[in-house]
């Protein structure tokens, strides 16, 4: 093979460069809009973070986010029964109803109902300012109805009814409406006049209103839609039923505000104990719990409204604040001078984990980073963290915030994740493309240069190579890879015509010899079978003398000569036989053969065999034996029976036949390529293991071959006779 210069193949280098190069040239676009990205995305997510920030302290210092921050212990604990929550302001001017709901939509205390109805119980955040409960909230009802000066029957009007659960005691009042002359917008209003409520179906006649109790009662004059089928809306809660049936009286339900200050004793006379510091608010402000009631005139009415109705929603709290934070942040806000135990902390949305692959956020974490904040080409940047301070009347917080880029490069990830899927085509079509040229054009091209090359190169005297057909590519003559092979095929073109016109002759010529050779033998060998009749046992040999002069003339292959000689039936002692090639082996040139008879069933072993065949199997396989075996080791005989077989083993030491082999040895002109081949024999051919297995089956036989430890073992199996 001669060896081809580098103008030769640059045909090929050239093709190979450019789609190297348009590979590499995509992966590198892709990380580079990449590492574009990441950045991107980390200027955006610091405009959001301090977006967020601003966004949290704005609301933390609006009056509902002091108010959820305020009452932080004890607001998810429950919404009903009602507990009293601490105003970010010192009191609430009950006395003025737009006044009252805009101090606690403000605050945004208020509890929602699903009838529309609404309370908010608290208490202010200066302890001096009274000591009382504020209950502001409303309700719809009919025309209201007023209790009569002096009337003390307070089920005859509408009414309020109150308790107060605390410090293991229940307090109760009931304050009947009573009506004053409407002032302003106020269509209706009037006062609520709180009494102790013994559970007594009416007043004492000494009994006197609570001196500090303090209610008011105002109705618009614009009417309520009703439901379309106020059977459903009766089954939401007691209050909406108390409305439906109202209604049905009425058909006019207006909204109906109330204002009540509720004095609590057990905080006025905190207020006023000197022996004890004054702790404001309560500590058991969570524990405490109120009942609002709005009743309709008559004994047995149901509720207009009731605080403990189900399907309540929950006041304001610092949950809602983690709305406007980005998934992964994190705010800890703590009063000023307490532990880290005490800290509130608030978290954004968990950081949706959407597949990703692992080996892209690898790639994106080690991206270098540039962005403004972060330092020249940061790797892995720091976390953004921001500090502000709230003022509330109870006093300072500090509010910590701390970012999450772990999610900026999962969603990186994710997203590059589906245009991978894009990448991935494009490489592919790239690959695709390079595997047509390559397999369609290049290799093609490679393997018949290479070929020209060498048959150029073997055709020259004084070498031997292979032989091509005919091939005129004249045309294409050059210096490139189709010109060298033009070029050498060209030169090749005519030796190769005369060359197979002398090799038809001069295999013409021995066809006609051969001929005359076989005619010269089958002369003679006629008077032989004439001579050797069918029972001579020289007929045998004259047969495999004919067939093989028809392989001779053509007519016949080796196979077909060898299955067409006959073997006699005839029986056998198998063990007498055996014992016979032991004794006699040495006169064929095969030294040290042991028999090894058996013990099982000693005797006669008559078996369906031809003797002369049997003699022609076992010399086979003795000379096999005798090759491969190490000089001087034995090649042993032994005999089993069965009642119906009869096996003889013959085994030799020495190197073990390949398994891909035992069962191939036994086909024409297969041999073990290294087995020794000794002096005058010239090479193997395949034909002594095939002319044994064919003997064999013509006497009813088989014959296997395996591999035993150190050595070969070759089992002929008969047909046992009585």
């Amino acid at each position: 093979m001669p060896r081809l210069g580098l103008p030769a193949f640059r045909l090929r280098i050239l093709v190979r460069s450019v789609f190297v190069l348009l590979a590499l040239a995509t992966v590198a676009l892709s990380v580079v809009v990449l590492k574009d990205e990441k950045e991107r995305a980390w200027q955006a997510y610091q405009h959001g973070f301090v977006r967020s920030q601003a966004e949290v302290m704005a609301r933390l210092r609006h009056p509902s986010g002091q108010l959820a921050l305020l009452n932080a212990s004890h607001l998810g604990q429950g919404v009903t029964p009602l507990a009293p929550l601490l105003l970010p302001y010192a009191a609430i001017d009950f006395d003025d109803p737009q006044k009252s709901q805009q101090a606690v939509e403000m605050a945004g205390c208020s509890v929602q109902y699903p009838d529309g109805a609404s309370v908010c119980a608290a208490i202010g955040n200066n302890p001096y300012a009274g000591g009382f409960i504020y209950l502001v909230g409303s309700f719809y009802s009919g025309e209201l109805t007023p209790r009569e000066r002096g009337a003390l029957v307070p089920a005859e009007a509408h009414r309020a009814r109150i308790s107060l659960d605390m410090r293991g005691a229940t307090y109760r009042w009931i304050a009947p409406y009573e009506a004053m002359p409407p002032q302003g917008s106020a269509a209706v209003r009037g006062r609520l006049t709180g009494f102790v409520d013994t559970g007594a179906p009416q007043l004492d006649a000494r009994a006197r209103p609570v001196r500090d109790f303090r209610g008011w009662l105002w109705q618009n004059g614009q009417c309520r839609d009703l439901p379309p089928n106020p059977i459903n809306q009766a089954s939401t809660g007691t209050s909406a039923g108390a409305l439906t049936g109202e209604a049905a009286a009425t058909d006019c339900l207006r909204r109906t505000h109330y204002s009540i200050r509720l004095p609590v004793e057990l905080f006025r006379e905190a207020l006023f104990r000197k022996d004890e510091r004054l702790v404001w608010p309560p500590e058991d402000l969570g524990q405490m719990r109120v009942r609002v009631e709005m009743l309709a005139p008559g004994e047995d009415a149901r509720p207009l409204f009731d605080s403990n109705a189900p399907g309540a929603q929950l006041a304001a709290s610092l949950g809602d604040l983690s709305r406007s934070l980005l998934p992964g942040e994190r705010v800890q806000i703590r009063k000023m001078g307490s532990d880290e135990a005490s800290a509130i902390t608030l978290k954004g949305v968990e950081v949706q984990a959407e597949p990703s692959a692992p080996w892209l956020l690898r790639l994106i974490r080690w991206l270098p980073l540039e962005a403004a904040g972060v330092g020249p080409a940061a790797v892995t940047p720091v976390a953004p963290t921001g500090l502000d301070i709230l003022d509330t009347p109870t006093g300072n917080y500090v509010v910590n915030f701390t970012g999450h880029l772990r999610g900026v490069e999962q969603g990186l990830a994710a997203v590059a994740t589906r245009l991978s899927w894009y990448l991935g085509a494009m490489l592919g079509a790239i690959a695709l493309a390079w595997l047509v040229v390559e397999v369609g054009l290049i290799r093609r091209v490679t393997a018949l240069t290479r070929r020209a090359a060498a048959v150029s190169y073997n055709v020259q005297p004084g070498h031997t190579g292979p032989r091509l057909g005919d091939l005129d590519v004249s045309d294409l003559r050059g210096s490139d890879e189709l010109g060298i092979l033009a070029g050498g095929l060209a030169d090749l073109l005519q030796r190769v015509k005369d060359d197979l016109q002398r090799e038809q002759l001069r295999a013409q010529q021995e066809r006609d010899m051969w001929h005359a050779v076989g005619h010269e033998i089958m002369s003679p060998l006629q008077s032989l079978m004439a001579l050797n009749g069918p029972q001579d046992p020289g007929n045998r040999y004259v047969q495999r003398m004919q067939q093989a002069i028809h392989v001779l003339y053509g007519t016949a292959s080796p196979a077909e000569a060898l299955q067409a000689a006959d073997v006699p039936e005839g029986r056998l002692d198998l063990d007498a036989f055996l014992r016979n090639v032991a004794d006699n082996a040495h006169f064929a040139g095969i030294m040290n053969v042991v028999y090894a008879p058996s013990t099982d069933q000693p005797g006669p072993v008559i078996v369906r065999a031809d003797e002369f065949a049997l003699e022609d199997v076992v010399t086979h396989i003795l000379r096999n034996a005798d090759r491969y075996r190490p000089t001087g080791s034995p090649i042993t005989l032994t005999l089993t029976a069965s009642e119906s077989t009869a096996s003889a083993t013959l085994h030799n030491q020495g190197s073990t036949i390949a398994e891909d082999l035992l069962e191939r040895i036994f086909e024409l002109g297969v041999s073990d390529p290294t087995s020794p081949t000794p002096l005058g024999e010239g090479e193997h051919r395949g034909q002594g293991l095939f002319v044994a297995k064919t003997y064999m089956a013509k006497m009813g036989g088989t014959i296997n071959a395996r591999n035993t430890e150190g050595g070969v073992a070759f089992v002929l199996t008969f047909q046992r006779l009585g």
